[in-house]
């Protein structure tokens, strides 16, 4: 064990359910989070006692101010994302975001439960506003001062919650969500790091470039609250060895999301090949589908595919594929990666946690563990994803990490959720190991 540094209040383990942005997207009536109240209750049963979510400290707070008014939210526009996991959101709810945040932690406080904060606002989160006037204002922060505002940001939330006597309930919290994907990677340019389409080029040029940001960004949190632990969100896709040379060393927790893809991404490289929709792509689709150039936001509300580092040849596939079609791919060729999967999630593992035990920090995975697919398909809650999961938790708790998701698509906005008994099992399994470490 290696997180001697975690506050003697929070949990010996974390186990954790990812609400990422859907905790408020996703509140209208009949939708995942429209009762907090409940959600948590689920999870509990469930056997979990941390959600990470985007606690959109920069829709909270403007120049350490608080925003005037609600936040109104939308979908993506009529037909679209109404099948790509994360955004098939029905849209149309008012908010008062701070309340809605204090209410969650009360409703944490009441379940006795953990909250990992976190931002997705420079990646996917300002586009399910209503309008974009938000998203014009983040952007319009010079790419060098991104880290900055985000850090002042959530020093005001962590501010405001220990003023209602509701900070207990931080796990801990994180500038950002994987920023190796979105437009902090901005700063680059002004870095005279290359002009190449930064958000899909992760290269160690990436790490060395935004390391000192981040750190300066870690301090100057950790200056106003030294008792909170403070971290950043890296995902580390496919971590090459140079990259640990550029990762931030002050911060409190080694936390990373560990996806292995191999057998997902074959099907995307066969899927996405270029010209789109190439035949592959249209052998798996459902037979209403609609062509590919129709399939575009209209002017209006066209920025918001400018918002997420997301393609609109993704977004067609994962609306308009036969999810029958798509799990059968991958079940018929998951033979041929197996071995090889296996291998890369021991690899990384042992990439993080030599990081992380060298620096005495506590190692969280905080998504993982199959990919990214669309809504309606099964794979990852499946047999073949559940072993795939099993194995990952398993060399987790191995390499001693105080925390982990089960799936990042556990959550009450995914099917997975539905699995009452496989969740109380590996939960169990997390919980039980903190005992036999003693």
């Amino acid at each position: 064990m290696y997180n001697q540094n975690v506050p003697s209040h929070l949990p010996d383990k974390l186990t954790i359910t990812l609400w990422d942005f859907c905790w408020y997207t996703m509140t209208m009536p009949g939708e995942p989070f429209d009762d907090l109240d409940r959600a948590f209750a689920e999870a509990v049963e469930r056997g979990y006692n941390t959600i990470r979510i985007c606690a959109m400290p920069m829709f909270i707070f403007k120049n350490s101010k608080l925003r005037d008014g609600k936040l109104k939210f939308s979908n993506l526009g009529e037909g679209l994302g109404h099948r790509t996991r994360w955004f098939n959101c029905q849209g149309g709810a008012e908010l008062n975001a701070l309340e809605h945040l204090e209410n969650l932690f009360k409703m944490a406080q009441k379940h006795n439960c953990f909250v990992i904060l976190s931002s997705w606002e420079y990646q996917q989160s300002p586009a399910f506003l209503e309008t974009n006037e938000i998203y014009k204002e983040l952007m319009s922060i010079q790419p060098e001062e991104r880290f900055h505002a985000l850090a002042n940001s959530m020093i005001q939330l962590v501010t405001h919650l220990k003023h209602k006597g509701l900070a207990d309930r931080i796990a801990y919290a994180e500038l950002h969500n994987e920023v190796e994907y979105g437009k902090l990677t901005e700063v680059l340019r002004n870095e005279n790091f290359g002009d190449q389409e930064l958000t899909n080029q992760i290269n160690e040029q990436t790490y060395k470039g935004m390391r000192s940001f981040f750190e300066n960004a870690i301090t100057q949190f950790k200056e106003l609250h030294p008792d909170i632990l403070f971290t950043i969100g890296y995902s580390l896709a496919r971590p090459k060895v140079s990259y640990w040379n550029y990762i931030a060393e002050n911060m409190d927790v080694a936390h990373f999301h560990l996806y292995n893809d191999g057998v997902l991404k074959a099907l995307y490289d066969e899927v996405f090949q270029e010209p789109f929709p190439n035949q592959t792509a249209r052998s798996m689709l459902r037979e209403d589908a609609p062509p590919f150039e129709k399939y575009s936001l209209d002017e209006k509300g066209g920025w918001r595919f400018k918002v997420f580092p997301v393609k609109t040849s993704n977004f067609y596939m994962f609306d308009w594929c036969d999810p029958v079609k798509w799990d059968l791919w991958l079940y018929e060729h998951y033979s041929d990666h197996r071995e090889a999967m296996r291998l890369a999630i021991s690899h990384k593992f042992d990439m993080y946690s030599e990081w992380a035990q060298k620096r005495n920090l506590p190692m969280v995975i905080g998504e993982g563990y199959v990919g990214y697919t669309p809504a309606e398909t099964t794979f990852e809650e499946g047999p073949v994803g559940k072993d795939i999961a099993k194995f990952a938790i398993e060399k987790a708790l191995d390499k001693g990490a105080w925390g982990m998701v089960l799936s990042s698509i556990c959550a009450p906005h995914h099917h997975f959720w539905n699995d009452i008994e496989w969740q109380q099992k590996m939960n169990r399994k997390i919980l039980d190991s903190n005992k036999l470490d003693k």
